[in-house]
């Protein structure tokens, strides 16, 4: 399918279907990186789900894209942009608004798929928005209460299934940073995976198949 020139670069694979509005599932890549990263799943995944890849706003020097900028210090430390993931944060929401009507997709049915800064972003949207998103595959990343839309504690997030995983020994983003997920999803009443593997920042073969057989009748 040939992409349409939409608010966001992204690449797509169409769904298998032929009838009906078929489900997507969204790709968000991490820092540095772009839309064809995570795209390499894609070949991989559940055949019902379109899937699109989405470049991040943000291009770096002397390549990649980011969600935010994030600045290392050496007497502040990690220092990451949170107004420009806001900006990231609603950015996503316009675009997937965009996609399902351009592409004719089931806005009922919407999976999220992040890795590390994409990850963050897809729980900024995910918890910012609960009414839009079905599933969210959390990779290497952790939730920064920092950029989640004022009010979102209240809303009900009962419908959202998120899979979250980790590197045992991730030298990027601490595995403490993404341990502390699970208690917040529990108290939204969010139904949910966590996991972890022996591996560092990336995602491990046993990690890709078990995220895949959560995926499965997600659609």
């Amino acid at each position: 399918m040939t992409t349409a020139l939409l608010s966001l670069e992204h690449l797509i694979r169409p769904s298998n279907l032929k009838a009906g509005k078929p489900p997507v599932l969204f790709m968000f890549h991490g820092y540095g990186s772009n839309e064809e990263d995570l795209f390499s799943f894609a070949p991989e995944l559940q055949p019902e789900f379109c899937v699109i890849s989405v470049r991040a706003p943000y291009p770096m020097e002397p390549f990649g894209n980011a969600w935010y900028a994030i600045n290392f210090d050496a007497d502040n430390g990690k220092w990451s942009d949170d107004e420009q993931a806001k900006n990231s944060r609603d950015r996503i929401i316009s675009f997937i608004d965009e996609a399902c009507t351009t592409y004719g997709l089931d806005e009922e049915n919407i999976t999220l798929l992040g890795f590390s800064q994409g990850t963050i972003l897809s729980y900024a949207v995910a918890l910012s928005y609960p009414n839009k998103i079905k599933n969210v595959v959390a990779l290497s990343g952790y939730i920064n209460e920092h950029i989640l839309k004022e009010g979102y504690a209240d809303k009900a997030h009962q419908h959202l299934n998120i899979y979250a995983s980790h590197g045992q020994v991730d030298q990027v983003i601490p595995p403490e940073w993404a341990q502390r997920a699970p208690a917040i999803l529990e108290n939204l009443g969010i139904n949910h995976v966590y996991e972890e593997f022996p591996v560092g920042h990336g995602v491990a073969p046993q990690n890709f198949y078990s995220f895949k057989k959560w995926l499965d009748n997600k659609f």
